[in-house]
């Protein structure tokens, strides 16, 4: 009885498993000895790549036909989709919109405030669909040219704390190495930042990132 009860307690330490839901689709078991062998509580890409690809495809066709109503079906239903101009998170000022504010914004005209320009200062007072087409998609990130699962795939000057916004994330780095011209000054990514809901994931953050200075 003794040596069972040992076999029994060993085999509940040594096989814990978090499951993983994506809205919509299939659980997907991860140990935790996966998820956390450095006790950051973050996948390691191809783990997450498995658990985040489709929808990370699903968000991605909906920025690109700014389809904002298949968008919110992917919103963080608590805090919502906070926006991003550059790498820098700005947690207390970056604006942050509800799932059902996103079908209204494409022709909302009210000029926001989504932070200051980088080297002027200036602040971006943009409606939502300048910035959109400034900061969200500025390129077809649908196509990108490199994309990146939990891993930097380009970092600039800018502080880059998206582990520190976002703790216990997921996010998917869409990546263009040059501008139209070829000029590498011209890169561009953007990322989407996904966090856990009652065991799904959803998207909580866009970020921009760019050549700084």
């Amino acid at each position: 009885m003794l040596v069972q009860a040992v076999l029994l307690g060993l085999t509940l330490l040594l096989s814990p498993i978090v499951s993983y839901l994506q809205p919509g689709s299939s659980s997907q078991p991860v140990s935790i000895d996966t998820l956390d062998k450095e006790g950051t509580g973050t996948l390691p890409p191809d783990e997450a790549r498995k658990v985040i690809t489709k929808q990370a495809e699903s968000v991605i066709t909906a920025l690109k036909h700014q389809d904002m109503k298949q968008l919110q079906r992917y919103i963080h239903p608590e805090k919502g989709v906070r926006f991003s101009p550059y790498a820098t998170i700005d947690v207390e000022h970056d604006l942050v919109f509800k799932s059902e504010q996103l079908p209204g914004l494409p022709q909302d005209k009210t000029v926001y405030t989504w932070g200051t320009y980088d080297g002027s200062g200036a602040p971006i007072q943009l409606t939502f669909s300048d910035y959109y087409k400034r900061f969200v998609y500025n390129r077809d990130y649908a196509k990108p040219e490199k994309i990146g699962y939990n891993e930097l795939v380009k970092q600039g000057n800018s502080v880059i704390n998206i582990r520190e916004a976002y703790p216990n994330s997921i996010f998917v780095e869409t990546h263009f190495s040059r501008d139209a011209d070829h000029n590498e000054m011209g890169w561009s990514s953007l990322r989407l930042v996904f966090q856990q809901h009652a065991e799904a994931w959803y998207l909580a953050g866009i970020v921009h990132d760019q050549w700084t200075i």
